[in-house]
């Protein structure tokens, strides 16, 4: 068995040579093999995008904060007793809901200290395998303070932890990985006749997609046939999405459905769509996506479930998993079917949702968020879980710890996916934020891309190509137009070279040289978007805005169950007014009603109120009868444009949501002006 350290040396090499050596797409970049259909877009081995900017230091907080030291911050589960590193400990999710977010998080920061941690979790699950292929832990973990006790062979945590190793291969390629997947994946088509994904609990039926992923991954690879069967098995016994979407009330129903499990299933009709490539499963996303926002959506781009579905009045919470695991499918539907709306709603929640219910340290997190959140403490509220009422407090163990444990694959992943190759030999800018990418384009071309930007906080992004020995190369450019930009301007080489409407994405096949600048211009126009009781948010381009209020953060030391909820966890309590309205307006007066204000800079950390580098001003008035309820908003006004609420204007300040920690973001109208 070769030592740690030169699986570390192959780590480092592996992705560029895998890259750089091969000239054919479906070889150089693990292209669908047939009878998959194949993908317009196909993702770049792990460690070729690296962050730039602002989320460069969104990934090195995540170092420095709890996903680095996730080990020491929560030993009673992460420890060497976890029946992930062999011990009688959890053998559940949270292990390996750690090492999903730790392991892409080091080979993207190319960071020793945190592929050596990371590293001893893969080890183990290679070399659990038995004969008969299975892998994993092999006996029942007896159980801790809020912690499940379950059937150590349940296929959902092996789910997660083939996750992991699909992208260690894609960091190192590893043929172990292969080799115990291979074994793996003919034990499951051996026993899942007679033990299905529901055999031992209800969570695999729900996420069995997450499963489909990789075996339709490892076919790519191997190209065995029995791997076809496997899929067609786990997709029947897997919950069918395309059927509740297109033909049930599912989405429609309060209680229905777990929200993370929702999360995670909505991409297992676009995964199938590989391999049975009929209009319905697109169309039963589709229509997903429209009811869930119709009946439980929010301006933040998630939904009301807290846990199960719960409709969609903004005090209604929103858990910390679906943000992470929504962002995942979105990036998984993406790459499969190159429809701009999937990067629009994963832009929403990454730039809205994700930075306000995480600390700035990247130390606390809320189990769940509210779209209006007037506090942030210890309380039971109108929830369909209450944890001790901790949901809302920020902790590392506040509400139900697996977001403690899975809340670390959201901006990683995020990053994996802002560039992808294309099938046409080219390269494709998907999702925006500041970055570089390596890739290998034309015929075997490599070519590095710089992309410079204030994004989502400015309009323009600023993308420099290089090419070894100033060389050139032709091959398709591809870029997004968002669904809410009107109209983009392309610029290359400082001249304009076409406009775009918004809602497509732009081929650019051109030769290129190395030293080129090309430049996307997407204008954001203040916009509004109606919610419950016909609410109003205020959106700009991929950004939605939220009143400023005043926060008053105070440290409790919880003495009351430490063991089960942390030690301390922090409130907040608001310290200026916040129940306004804003009044209706026409949509070509947005601009003159809603002042922006940019500040011409963005931080290295942008996502609190002292850093905002931008925000609107705009008039107002408070609402009296609006007060606190259960130490939240009490019910909303329902917005009547025609009736002007009493009381004088005043002048409100809004700033980007996930700036927030208190906010509200969903405003009752108090009048036409």
């Amino acid at each position: 068995m070769m030592h740690f350290h030169c699986f570390l040396l192959v780590s480092l090499l592996v992705p560029a040579l895998t890259a750089f050596g091969q000239t054919d797409p479906a070889e150089r970049y693990r292209a669908n093999r047939a009878p998959l259909r194949p993908n317009p877009y196909i993702e770049l081995p792990l460690g070729a995008i690296k962050p730039q900017g602002w989320l460069k230091e969104m990934l090195v907080r995540q170092k420095n904060g709890a996903t680095g030291h996730l080990d020491k911050l929560y030993p009673l589960v992460m420890n060497e007793r976890n029946g992930w590193l062999g011990g009688d400990g959890d053998q559940w999710e949270r292990g390996p809901y750690w090492i999903d977010g730790l392991l892409p998080l080091a080979y993207i920061l190319n960071d020793k200290e945190l592929i050596a941690k990371a590293q001893p979790w893969v080890e183990w699950a290679i070399k659990s395998q038995t004969p008969d292929g299975y892998f994993g832990p092999s006996q029942d973990y007896p159980g801790e303070p809020g912690i499940q006790r379950d059937n150590s062979r349940d296929w959902w945590p092996k789910m997660v932890m083939l996750k992991v190793l699909k992208q260690y291969y894609s960091a190192t390629n590893d043929p172990r990985v292969i080799k115990l997947m291979t074994g793996y994946f003919r034990y499951q088509l051996q026993e899942l006749p007679s033990k299905p994904l529901d055999h031992w609990t209800f969570w695999a039926k729900y996420r069995g997609g997450d499963n489909l992923m990789v075996v339709y991954w490892l076919y790519n690879i191997t190209g065995d046939k029995f791997l076809l069967e496997l899929a067609d098995l786990l997709y029947k016994q897997t919950f069918n999405y395309d059927n509740a979407f297109l033909n049930t009330d599912l989405l429609s129903t309060t209680g229905s459905i777990h929200c993370v499990n929702l999360a995670q299933g909505m991409k297992t009709p676009a995964i199938y769509y590989q391999h049975h490539p009929e209009q319905k499963y697109l169309s039963a996303l589709q229509k997903g996506y429209a009811d869930l926002r119709k009946y439980n959506g929010m301006a933040h781009g998630l939904y009301g479930g807290d846990e199960a579905l719960h409709g969609n009045n903004p005090t209604q919470g929103s858990e910390l998993c679906s943000a992470v695991e929504m962002m995942f499918s979105l990036e998984s539907t993406l790459e499969i079917t190159g429809d701009v709306a999937y990067a629009d709603k994963l832009e929403k929640i990454a730039f809205n949702a994700l930075p306000a219910q995480t600390s700035d340290d990247y130390m606390e997190r809320q189990y769940f968020q509210q779209a209006n959140q007037i506090m942030a403490t210890r309380h039971i509220r109108n929830f369909d879980q209450n944890h001790g009422g901790t949901d809302l407090a920020f902790g590392l163990l506040t509400g139900y710890p697996c977001c403690t444990s899975n809340m670390h694959q959201g901006w990683p992943k995020f990053t994996q996916n802002l560039w992808y190759a294309t099938a046409d030999k080219g390269i494709a800018a998907l999702v925006y934020s500041p970055s570089e990418v390596q890739a290998v384009v034309a015929n075997g071309t490599p070519v590095k891309v710089k992309e410079e930007t204030n994004y989502p906080f400015s309009e323009t992004i600023k993308f420099t190509l290089q090419m070894e020995n100033g060389k050139s190369a032709s091959f398709p450019f591809h870029l997004r137009i968002p669904g809410w930009c009107k109209k983009a301007t392309i610029r290359i080489n400082g001249r304009n070279f076409q406009e775009a409407e918004g809602n497509r994405i732009v081929k650019i096949a051109r030769g290129w040289t190395s030293g080129d600048v090309l430049e996307l211009l997407l204008p954001m126009h203040v916009s509004t978007e109606r919610w419950y009781e016909n609410s109003m948010s205020v959106e700009r381009g991929p950004l939605t805005f939220a009143l400023k209020i005043g926060e008053e953060t105070k440290k409790v030391t919880n003495e009351l169950d430490s063991v089960r909820y942390g030690a301390s966890y922090y409130e907040v309590r608001p310290t200026t007014p916040w129940n306004y309205g804003v009044f209706e307006m026409q949509e070509s007066r947005l601009s003159e009603s809603y002042k922006v204000e940019d500040s011409g800079k963005v931080s290295d950390f942008p996502w609190n109120l002292e850093n905002a580098p931008i925000r609107m001003k705009t008039k107002a008035r408070r609402i009296p009868s609006w007060q606190i309820y259960n130490e939240m908003t009490g019910p909303v006004p329902f917005s009547m444009i025609d009736h002007i609420a009493p009381g004088p204007e005043e002048e409100i300040i809004l700033v980007p949501y996930g700036c927030t920690e208190l906010r509200i973001s969903q405003f009752p109208v108090a009048g036409r002006k």
